[in-house]
């Protein structure tokens, strides 16, 4: 095997991973399956973090995960499928921001992973063993992989700041404890 073959298949299994584990999350939104919630759970839970109106943000999440991991994992439109779901783990990951890190404290590590992959996939390419390579790259052209990200990043930071306004707007008020209690 040739390292060429060796990237393209490391590409398939990096992409067939990270598409699947997002398609099944985008799935959980949309339909219920896998544990998931639907629409009508995840529409409260996204109005309860910050992203109104809550089931147009939980359409968009599903729709960017479910769409997003299934065409990373075809290997096809590949910028935008992972700017796309590159931009819903940037919005997922700012909910876990205030746990920290490690997704064991409720952080953004598992947010972040998934989207620094996907953003990957955008830039890298779907690799030989896709249906990009099989369609001749029609929907991956060099200038697309910019244009996505760019779009994205543009959406996401609007969208993101909108939900950080609407959280701070709602702590208004609230007073935090100067000391904490300590149980003895």
């Amino acid at each position: 095997m040739t390292c060429y073959d060796r990237r393209d298949l490391g590409l398939l299994l990096l992409r067939l991973s990270t598409g699947g584990v997002l398609a099944a999350h985008g799935a959980q939104k949309l339909f219920g399956w896998f544990g998931g919630h639907g629409l009508a759970g995840t529409g409260q839970f996204m109005e309860s973090v910050g992203y109104a109106p809550g089931r147009a943000s939980a359409t968009a999440a599903g729709l960017a995960e479910a769409g997003g991991g299934t065409l990373l994992a075809l290997g096809l439109a590949t910028p935008a499928a992972g700017a796309a779901a590159a931009g819903a783990m940037a919005g997922a990951a700012a909910v876990h921001a205030p746990n920290g890190f490690f997704a064991q404290e409720g952080g953004y590590e598992h947010a972040a992973s998934l989207g620094l992959a996907a953003a990957g996939l955008a830039v890298t390419g779907p690799g030989r063993l896709s249906l990009d390579h099989a369609l001749g790259h029609v929907f991956n052209r060099g200038w697309m992989v910019p244009a996505a990200l760019g779009v994205t990043a543009a959406a996401t930071a609007l969208i993101v700041g909108a939900r950080y306004r609407r959280v701070r707007v709602g702590r208004e008020g609230e007073q935090e404890a100067l000391f904490e209690e300590f149980e003895e």
